[in-house]
């Protein structure tokens, strides 16, 4: 199963260019149908914008976007060049325009749009999604941190922590190094560590956290 980035979830960002306001906002959206609904209820709530302009790309799906009366080329393109360059897909970015009276020029919508769908993805963080292999890791109390420290190490996502004797960490790996970090915990163990493989698991966790605009 192919790896690929994705929107962790909604995000959202606003600045204003010459007076006027741009909002731009992510979505995780699955299929073709729910970027769509997304876009409807975005044009719905902001009806009276100057634009809506957005851009989607769906994983083995459609990629589309529209400038949304804005000239050619200089809004829903530079969004869904930001979106290709981040290697988001299953997203949509809306960016939303009140125009404030002052024309920005082709290079200066470009810019403008290009910037607002930026910010509105690291509003919303970015997750990987890719094929893991669930670990159990049996351990006692005074070995735990070591072994969370481990797991971070190669690569892992902690599920869950499991107290009673001893301790059972339940963890993810990516599947391709689940084998050699299972191994890599027995050796720091001197053996008394013996991880248990699970079953694999397709699924998103986060690699870049989202983040607010500075002020």
């Amino acid at each position: 199963m192919r790896e690929y980035l994705v929107p962790t979830g909604y995000g959202e960002a606003a600045f204003a260019e010459k007076r006027s306001r741009f909002t731009g906002r992510i979505w995780l959206c699955r299929t073709e149908d729910e970027a769509l609904a997304a876009l409807e209820q975005t044009r719905q709530a902001h009806w009276d914008a100057s634009h809506n302009v957005y851009a989607y790309i769906i994983h083995d799906g459609a990629a589309r976007y529209s400038d949304d009366g804005e000239p050619g080329g200089t809004a829903g393109l530079p969004v869904m060049e930001v979106l290709r360059r981040e290697g988001l897909e299953n997203v949509l970015c809306v960016v939303t325009r009140y125009f404030g009276g002052i024309l920005l020029g082709a290079g200066g919508l470009v810019r403008a749009y290009a910037h607002s769908a930026k910010l509105a993805v690291d509003a919303a963080g970015v997750s990987q999604m890719r094929l893991w292999r669930k670990l159990d890791v049996p351990c006692s109390y005074k070995q735990l941190e070591r072994m969370k420290q481990e797991l971070e190490g190669c690569g892992g996502q902690l599920l869950d922590v499991e107290y009673g004797a001893g301790v059972v960490l339940r963890a993810l790996l990516p599947s391709a190094d689940a084998a050699a970090c299972a191994a890599r915990l027995t050796d720091v163990s001197n053996g008394t560590v013996q991880p248990v493989p699970g079953g694999e698991d397709y699924r998103a966790f986060p690699i870049r956290q989202p983040k607010q605009p500075a002020d």
